[in-house]
């Protein structure tokens, strides 16, 4: 072994089992050459390796202890002699059994002897060689430990900038730090020194050397840094080296978690060191060096990656990540090792002080003009994260009043503010009540100085010094924004106020009203901020002036058309802003008239072109006018105050030249309405119409391509809502991403804006109505595109998180999801696609689709209160419905398809319910559902499922109903078995309005089409029975039953049959359907449940002793309905009364005919009791009578009736005769129709009456039969017998013979009547006048005598025998005998013709015969002011239309009767008697406001009767 021989380094390989680490000495060196990291050692010879030398001396010698002795003390010197410390450090063990190690030439027994043995090897050469040197060995041992350190970071070949360590840097780090370890254990190492050293060459360190001395307990990082004199350069260092981890973290590489493991303990040293409340004092420098070294650091990260931001950095670049990497450390699981809280507070408070610090150059000029463009979508994504990260350890109290301190002492970057107000808003819903303005009395107002430098002031707002609490909440910022605002007159709180509020309102619906809303909340009362004082109104109308010139045209609008409530007395103060405001508007080549009727103000960008808001104008005036046929206001008021838009832009947009439909559609009826009502100009509606007459010949393929050009430009917002979309999913899926859900959903909400074309915040609906039609939903396709894909991704975002965790667990993403839907302009098409989905395509929804459409109706009903109402077009009535009850419509349940798809949306939509909301909250899951599902949903159980007809099983609680619904492949009838069996549920049941009813059940099955429904005709009449008899029949009325009342059950089914049949409901099946009742169709078998449980009734038990029966209970349902009908003589009125009347008489005809006339008293002999039939004859169907007669139906049915009742009288004759003559007084009408339909009911009667007696028909029959004989006798050529009975009867029978004989002429006739009586000639005379009445109201057949022409003969008649027949125009109900028969003959409406029939005849008045009457002139004037009236009220020209099918001209217009009936009257008066004049004060009341010409003349003539002299003629000579 020579002297200079110097053993070659050893190669890095390491077998399996070299786990230990040893020292190798590899060469020997000159104690002065020991502080050296390494010495040149020539360039020649070969240098052999220590185990090469000993290679030769393997075989070992047999040595006495002595021996032994002296070779390892030889070893010893030969070591020291020849030891190179730098490298001594450094060695690494190569693989076992392949090197000799000198551990094996060195007896050292004991596990570990040999990292003992080489530590002590090691510290006893470092004292030799400090010994020689004469310095201190933890000195010299700190510099041979930092010099290895340095060499083992400079070893690695990859150039610099780095921070990681290689692997082989590591292992060499390793024995290193090992060795350290050691020399501390023993007291010789230095930190001080060691530190000293390291920053000598600190650019050589690298950052994984560092972090390792701090891991390894041999240096912490507070100790390094502390060390360092230069606290800038620290500062600086620092700083670069966590930007470059930042950048080699993000990198894809092995040792990722090395790096973030590194950087997590960087930043806790420096958060625990720079915001630790107490410091501590155990450092060797001032704490406050420490701590102001740790936030320069974090500071200048802070500000390098704003920086980045500001410049654009693009996404995946290096700066990108670097940035997101050290946004990430704000992560609230990073400091769970920090035992106190407070320091990562004040350090996200500092931090978020920074962010709104960071280099204020805008002015608050230039926020008002850009800040549209810092909403939360637009905001980089990575500056909207950390913001939320910030906020998740600090309340939204700390959060405002931070920011307010914030804005009240330093000057501002208001683009950071604004963004993170946003963020606020968006992502912490407790703040979301940050802009709502409550309005107190406020205090007057002192004099403050106005905004008179609003484009120089600085981004600083030093004088908003709210001192009203320590924090205030987020609800009330800006009222006490405002509020300061107007008591001091302070401009900056205001700035501020009006940039919080517009920045919010840029968030849309899910956050906030419009700024519109918010404007009139504030300002828009007499309560306003403004409203005490003068002072406050020139402070307010002072700041929005200095505001105009850097206004967006969308805020000087909602300032205009939404001003401030001003005093009149301070007007001009609003007339001079508004001025102002429309000369910036005429600047910016906006106008105010030009626009659009339905534009939305709330929005905050740019104006829409007027071409483009008319087209949507024009849309929604056509669908108003759909719904309402009239008119859309908005259309009127344009055509008066906003002609210049309406002329200009309105009216070619409706105008547009089309090919024009053979019937027309809403459009031309909405351009004839327009027209008819002088809106459209002729020469431009003439122009129209030329233009569509000429539109056709176009060739239809230049019309579809212009149509295909518009959605092209549209595809890139769709891809775009299409990503935000699916990454939606990502964090619905991902629990620990859910405090990203609504920053994705301002981003959605972002998307969908630009996609539909919507404004900025689209929120506000303004009470204006959602129109839909349920038939034919119409839906424009681009719109449909959107709202399927947003429909689709709700349903596949719930499966996906149903599938990870239940609805209770999700978070509040649905909600949210919801909320943004419910726009504006964007809500009609979603329920018109929903129409579509439901009510129209039902049966081909998936189970997933089904699922998740029930979740989204229970998520409208929970925003029931912001949404407005639907207003359904036909089939079902125009009436407001609240969302939630929209799905009972589009749900039926008629068909088996349509059952199937209620009873899985009902289970989806419950289920849901019940499980997304805790019983806390068990009051809003049933304000999310509608009734009507909910009783549905029992409907279908009870109906389907016979296991559910017993009394309920309870199911475990802990079993959830939602579960079944996630399978795969869903089995409905088990979700909704598991369902109805749910504790929960028959809770939600005992609620008040939500159990199933017997009436909802009817109503219900009602609905149900026999031929396509689920049940089989047995089936469907055992549940019937089960459900009637069993359930609702012996269930308390409390609950829906019937008390077991089978008379209450009876009366239920009637008026909800009633009621269905006059719903449209009942008008949307098919016509196939069994129950056809008055035009109506439904299911049969409920009527065949009523005429089971009447005749249950009839057979029933007589009522207990001899008290008067109470009526019929059909009877009274018949009043009690008629008597909610409103009276009227308008068209509307009769007809809807018209319709219930032939509903009440189509029941009567499928019920057995004894409903109409009751069994005889129990105390008389024989005398049925037909007092309600009656009533209702005369009080109802009597007015819907033709021609004095009821239709044949109802007539044979009461006579049915009354003979089944005679029979079981002791006395059948006597008992019809009592009845029949009953009629005579109380209704005759029975009798008169009976003579109508004569010929067709006296063969039913013959053989009725031989069932129950032997003996002939009885009295009053034969009378009926021989006054029918006697009118045929009298057309007949023989002499006819006398009357055989009441004069009138026999001119009933006489007055249908004539009319059904048509003969041209009937004086013949009446001629035969000489001899009978002038009593028959006056009633003729009364059924002949209802005849021409009834011909104006019915158009008559041709051929025929006219009506008119028999009056005019019986009238010669009766006036050749001089027979007055004036009386006929005098009936009163109060007249005995006479008038109150003949009045229960006619209909009302009949009677209030009669002076239109008095003066029809007034060509055939005998007027000489006429003047003598003492009646004539009250009657006849009495007929002329009746008839003025009915032509005043428009029943005359009713009347006339009717009869002459539109065409007045045909005989006569109702001008020219009143004309010729006036010239009659005028006429008249002068030349009738005295006595005529008795009652003419009378008259001269009644003519006051009719005809002044009339009453001049019966004043003047009642003064020529009172004083006769002053009207003779003077004696001149």
């Amino acid at each position: 072994m020579g002297a200079r021989a110097c053993p070659r380094p050893m190669g890095r390989k390491r077998g399996p089992e070299s786990e230990r680490r040893r020292p190798w000495l590899v060469r020997d060196m000159s104690a002065s050459q020991a502080l050296g990291a390494a010495s040149d050692l020539g360039q020649g010879g070969c240098r052999r390796a220590w185990v090469e030398l000993l290679a030769g001396r393997v075989k070992r010698q047999k040595l006495g202890p002595e021996g032994e002795q002296k070779v390892r003390e030889s070893a010893v010197r030969l070591l020291r002699s020849h030891l190179n410390l730098g490298d001594l450090v450094l060695e690494v063990e190569g693989p076992p059994g392949k090197q000799l190690c000198l551990s094996r030439l060195i007896d050292y027994d004991g596990p570990g002897a040999h990292i003992d043995l080489s530590s002590s090897l090691i510290g006893s050469a470092l004292r030799d060689q400090a010994a020689q040197l004469g310095v201190p060995a933890a000195v010299l041992c700190s510099q041979v430990v930092a010099s290895g350190l340095v060499r083992v970071c400079e070893a690695d070949a990859v150039p610099p900038p780095k921070v990681l360590l290689t692997p082989d840097q590591r292992k060499k780090l390793s024995s290193l730090f090992e060795i350290a370890q050691n020399l501390l254990a023993q007291s010789m190492f230095s930190r001080l020194s060691f530190c000293q050293e390291l920053w000598k060459v600190q650019n050589s360190l690298l950052l994984e050397a560092v972090w390792r001395l701090h891991v390894q307990s041999i240096v912490s990082l507070q100790e390094l840094l502390e060390s360092h004199a230069d606290s800038q350069a620290v500062v600086a260092w620092l700083s670069r080296d966590l930007r470059l981890l930042c950048e080699q973290t993000e990198a894809p590489c092995k040792h990722a978690d090395v790096a973030r493991a590194m950087l997590a303990d960087f930043v806790q040293m420096l958060v625990s060191r720079g915001f630790q409340k107490n410091a501590d004092v155990r450092g060797t420098v001032d704490p406050e060096w420490m701590s102001q070294v740790a936030v320069a650091v974090l500071e200048r990260m802070l500000a390098s990656a704003l920086e980045a931001l500001a410049a654009g950095i693009q996404e995946g670049s290096a700066a990108h990540k670097a940035v997101s990497c050290w946004f990430g450390v704000f992560s609230g699981h990073m400091y769970g090792s920090i035992i106190s809280t407070e320091s990562p507070k004040r350090f996200f408070c500092h931090t978020l002080t920074q962010i709104l610090t960071h280099k204020p150059v805008l002015k608050v000029s230039d926020a008002v003009q850009m800040q549209r463009e810092w909403s939360f979508a637009r905001t980089p994504p990575l500056l909207s994260g950390l913001y939320r990260r910030l906020f998740v350890i600090l309340s939204p109290e700390e959060l405002v009043g931070h920011l307010q301190e914030v804005l009240e002492t330093q000057e501002v970057n208001w683009q950071h503010v604004l963004s993170c107000v946003s963020t606020l808003v968006i992502c912490l819903p407790d703040a979301q009540q940050l802009v709502n303005v409550r309005i107190e009395a406020l205090p007057a107002y002192p004099a403050g100085a106005l905004w008179t430098a609003l484009c120089c002031r600085p981004a600083r707002v030093p004088a908003a010094r709210l001192r009203v609490g320590r924090h205030p909440g987020p609800e009330d910022w800006v009222s006490r924004l405002l509020t300061h605002a107007f008591e001091s007159c302070d401009l900056d709180s205001m700035v501020l106020a009006f940039l919080v509020a517009r920045q919010a309102a840029l968030e849309g619906p899910a956050a906030f009203p419009s700024y519109a809303a918010w404007f009139q909340a504030a300002f828009g009362s007499a309560r306003g901020f403004h409203g005490s004082s003068k002072k406050a109104l020139v402070f307010l109308f002072k700041f929005l002036s200095d505001l105009v010139p850097f206004e967006a045209p969308r805020y000087l609008q909602v300032h205009i058309l939404h001003p401030p409530l001003v005093p009149s007395k301070y007007r001009t103060l609003l007339t001079d802003y508004v001025a102002l405001a429309r000369t910036r508007l005429a600047d910016l080549k906006v106008s105010v008239e030009n626009m659009g009727l339905y534009e939305d103000l709330s929005s905050a960008g740019d104006v829409t072109e007027p071409r483009c808001q008319a087209a949507q104008d024009v849309e929604k005036a056509i669908m108003v006018f759909e719904h309402t046929g009239k008119i859309p206001a908005a259309v009127l008021e344009a055509s008066i105050f906003r002609r210049s838009y309406y002329l200009s832009h309105f009216l070619p947009a409706l105008l547009t030249p089309r090919v024009l439909p053979r019937v027309p559609d809403s459009r031309a009826a909405l351009i004839e309405s327009l027209r008819r009502a002088d809106k459209i100009p002729p020469s431009l509606y003439s122009t129209y119409r030329q233009a569509c007459s000429t539109v056709g010949e176009k060739k239809p393929e230049d019309a579809a391509s212009q149509r295909e050009v518009e959605p092209s430009c549209k595809e890139e917002p769709l891809g775009l809502l299409t990503t935000a979309l699916r990454e939606l999913r990502a964090s619905v899926t991902d629990p620990t991403q859910r405090d990203a859900l609504l920053a994705q959903m301002a981003v959605i909400s972002e998307q969908l804006r630009s996609a539909l074309g919507l404004g900025e915040d689209d929120s506000d609906f303004e009470g204006a109505p959602v129109q839909l039609s349920v038939r034919a939903p119409k839906l424009q396709p681009w719109e449909q595109r959107v709202v399927d894909l947003l429909l689709t991704s709700f349903c596949q975002n719930l499966m996906a998180a149903s599938s990870v965790a239940p609805p209770d667990r999700q978070g509040p993403w649905a909600a949210h999801f919801v909320r943004t839907l419910c726009r504006r302009r964007l809500l009609p098409a979603l329920l018109s696609r929903l129409c579509q989905l439901l009510h129209h395509q039902g049966p081909s929804l998936s189970a997933s689709h089904v699922v998740g459409l029930a979740a989204l109706a229970v998520h409208l009903g929970e925003s029931r209160s912001a949404l407005p109402e639907v207003h359904v077009g036909p089939p079902t009535p125009a009436r407001g419905l609240p969302v939630p009850e929209l799905f009972d419509i589009l749900l039926p349940c008629r068909t088996q398809e349509s059952s199937a798809l209620c009873l899985k949306f009902c289970t989806a939509a419950i289920s849901y319910s019940l499980c997304k909301f805790s019983p806390q909250s068990r009051d809003i899951s049933y304000s999310c559902l509608s009734p009507g599902l909910i009783k549905k949903f029992q409907f279908m159980v009870f109906r389907w499922f016979s296991e559910a007809r017993d009394p309920p099983s309870w199911e475990d609680p802990a079993s959830s109903p939602w579960r079944p619904l996630c399978l795969p492949s869903v089995d409905w009838q088990r979700a909704a078995l598991c369902l109805w069996k749910q504790r929960t549920l028959r809770e939600l049941l005992k609620q008040e309005g939500l159990h199933l009813t017997y009436r909802d059940w009817l109503q219900l099955e009602l609905e149900i089409q026999p031929e396509v429904d689920s049940l089989s005709d047995t089936e469907r009449q055992d549940f019937h029975q089960w459900a009637i008899h069993q359930h609702f029949l012996p269930a308390p009325s409390a609950t829906g039953g019937c008390d077991g009342d089978l008379e209450v059950a009876c009366a239920t089914l009637v008026d909800v049959l009633m009621d269905f049949c006059q719903s449209s409901r009942s008008y949307d099946h098919s016509e196939n359907s069994d129950l056809v009742l008055g035009g109506c169709t439904g299911n049969r078998d409920i009527f065949s449940r009523l005429q089971e449980m009447a005749a249950d009734l009839e057979q029933g038990p007589a009522p207990l002793g001899h008290a008067a029966p109470r009526g019929h209970f059909l009877f009274g349902v018949f009043c009690r309905r008629l008597q909610a009908l409103a009276r009227g003589w308008d068209v509307a009125s009769r007809l809807q009364r018209q319709q219930e009347l032939l509903m009440c008489k189509r029941i009567l005809l499928g019920l057995p005919p004894s409903v109409l006339v009751g069994s005889p008293r129990l105390e008389q002999l024989a005398a049925p009791d037909c007092d309600d039939f009656f009533h209702l004859v005369n009080s109802e169907l009597r007015n819907f009578s033709h021609d004095g007669a009821l239709t044949h139906d109802i007539t044979a049915h009461f006579f049915r009736g009354l003979l089944n009742a005679c029979s079981r009288s002791r006395d059948p004759s006597l008992a019809a005769d009592l009845t029949l003559t009953a009629c005579q007084t109380q209704c005759p009408l029975l009798l008169t129709s009976a003579l109508l339909w004569w010929p067709h009911l006296e063969p039913e009667l013959h053989r009725r009456w031989r069932r129950c007696s032997q003996s002939p028909l009885p009295a009053e029959l034969r009378r009926l039969q021989e006054a029918r004989h006697f009118a045929r006798s009298v057309l007949s050529p023989l002499a006819a017998p006398p009357t055989p009975g009441p004069a009138w009867l026999c001119a009933a029978a006489l007055h249908f013979v004539i009319r059904r004989a048509g003969k041209e002429s009937i004086r013949w006739e009446l001629g035969q009547l000489d001899g009978q009586g002038e009593e028959l000639l006056v009633f003729l005379f009364f059924f002949s006048l209802m005849g021409l009445l009834s011909s104006h109201l019915t158009p008559q057949a041709a051929g025929s005598l006219k009506p008119l022409d028999v009056c005019a003969e019986v009238l010669g008649c009766l006036q050749r025998k001089r027979v007055s027949w004036l009386p006929l125009f005098q009936l009163t109900e109060t007249d005995a005998g006479l008038g109150r028969t003949l009045l229960r003959l006619a209909p009302d409406h009949q009677v209030r013709l009669l002076p239109l029939a008095f003066y029809s005849l007034l060509s055939y008045f005998d007027e000489d015969a006429l003047l003598q009457e003492d009646a004539f002139l009250h009657v006849a004037v009495n007929m002329y002011l009746k008839l003025v009236g009915l032509f005043v009220a428009g029943e005359t020209g009713a009347v006339w239309t009717l009869a002459h099918g539109g065409d007045l001209q045909a005989q006569g217009d109702p001008v020219s009767l009143i004309t010729n009936a006036r010239l009659f009257l005028l006429q008249s008066i002068p030349r009738c008697p005295k006595r005529s004049f008795s009652d003419v004060a009378e008259l001269l009341g009644a003519s006051a406001d009719c005809d002044p010409e009339v009453r001049a003349a019966l004043l003047s003539r009642q003064q020529a009767v009172l004083d006769p002299d002053l009207y003779q003629a003077p004696r001149l000579f």
